[in-house]
């Protein structure tokens, strides 16, 4: 007699999390944080709503589940240092173009704390430690951070969630050649 294969039941489950977490990303980018509801999330899933709270507790617990990203930002010490702002506007527009994730989180972000936070900790997390690698005075990174920050996020949120149209008509080689020079001073220009 063979045996039943004892993966069976975990495969379920990665499935059903895949599909909760996927109906998730997708009811958070469209509706933000405030309106997406479990209820809605689980519909989209082909679930029931008690299959999302058992897996991850709360609303709170399947949004952070739903918006773990890591950006996967480049190593600026691989690059020659007058690259770096280059690199990190492509990074990002690919990131942006290729991840609802993101979208997601920053619509979250401009309309509730937890959202807000949860930006907060990846940028601080991932984009700080990039900034140190070319910054000249290290003590000055987060500051830098938050400045490039503050043109990768004002990007993101015209272009992906406000959608202004002079913003969506850019192309990726026009966004690049306006911001690359910006944020590679923020990035490397002496402190003034």
């Amino acid at each position: 007699m063979p045996d039943s294969k004892p993966t069976a039941p975990s495969r379920r489950s990665d499935t059903t999390r895949a599909a909760i977490l996927e109906a998730a990303r997708e009811r958070f980018a469209t509706d933000g944080y405030e309106r997406a509801t479990i209820r809605a999330i689980a519909k989209d899933a082909h679930i029931d709503p008690s299959m999302v709270m058992r897996y991850y507790g709360n609303k709170e617990g399947l949004f952070a589940a739903a918006v773990a990203i890591d950006l996967r930002l480049p190593d600026l010490r691989a690059l020659p240092r007058d690259r770096a702002g280059h690199a990190l506007v492509t990074h990002f527009l690919d990131r942006w173009e290729e991840n609802e994730v993101l979208t997601a989180l920053l619509r979250a972000g401009a309309t509730n704390q937890a959202g807000a936070e949860r930006m907060q900790g990846i940028f601080r997390d991932q984009l700080l430690p990039v900034a140190r690698q070319v910054c000249p005075d290290p003590e000055q990174a987060p500051a830098r951070a938050g400045l490039v920050s503050t043109q990768v996020l004002g990007l993101a949120l015209t272009r992906y969630v406000l959608r202004f149209p002079p913003a969506v008509a850019l192309t990726r080689e026009e966004i690049v050649a306006w911001l690359a020079p910006t944020l590679q001073r923020y990035l490397t220009a002496p402190h003034p």
